[in-house]
């Protein structure tokens, strides 16, 4: 089921949009539930296998409109010294000046600055990504995997996505050179995320 479908329903001659009501019942403000979301990534490690890890401190909303894709938003806040890769020492040094530096820049945010439907359940969103005070444009490739609501009441959506980007652009330098050749943390990593979001009750 497509988030924001538009079906055909005039002759050839006319072109009319009509949205779908279900879909447009979807219109509203959702809050990213972090108990059941993900904000993480992969990036190659010694040229021979992938290092994963997330950020388990996040917060965000998401603003949608069920009848235009165009005015969907997204604003997420990272917590960088929230990093888990499962082995305490790396995560040590990635929070450290080698990396994000996270004492003199707490956050990595995003704030999304066009939605666009790619067709069915495929979507592309893009802001811009703070790194360290560093900004620049990223684009999120997102699948909508539906709504439902859950056993307490809660209207939720979920969204999957990923997006590459070259750590360097956002001042990620740090590296050691191999003896066999190549270094230790590729510049290329994939920043993926699983996004559950719930449905803000409507104002009184």
């Amino acid at each position: 089921m497509a988030l924001f479908n538009r079906k055909n329903t005039a002759p050839s001659t006319t072109a009319t949009l009509a949205v779908d009501p279900a879909l447009a019942a979807l219109t509203g403000t959702y809050t990213i539930d972090p108990a059941h979301s993900s904000i993480g990534f992969t990036v190659r490690h010694a040229m021979v296998t992938n290092v994963r890890g997330s950020f388990g401190d996040h917060e965000g909303t998401l603003e949608l409109d069920g009848s235009d894709p165009a005015g969907s938003s997204a604003s997420i806040d990272v917590r960088i010294a929230s990093v888990d890769t499962g082995i305490a020492d790396r995560d040590g040094h990635l929070v450290s000046g080698d990396f994000f530096d996270a004492e003199k820049f707490p956050l990595m945010t995003f704030r999304s600055t066009r939605a666009e439907q790619l067709g069915g359940d495929a979507y592309r969103i893009t802001g811009d990504l703070t790194i360290k005070d560093v900004t620049r444009p990223l684009s999120i490739d997102l699948e909508f995997h539906g709504s439902a609501t859950d056993v307490y009441g809660n209207e939720r959506v979920g969204f999957e996505g990923s997006a590459d980007i070259l750590r360097s652009d956002w001042g990620l330098t740090w590296n050691a050179a191999l003896e066999t050749g190549g270094v230790m943390v590729s510049d290329k990593v994939r920043l993926n995320f699983d996004i559950s979001a719930i449905k803000a009750a409507p104002q009184a």
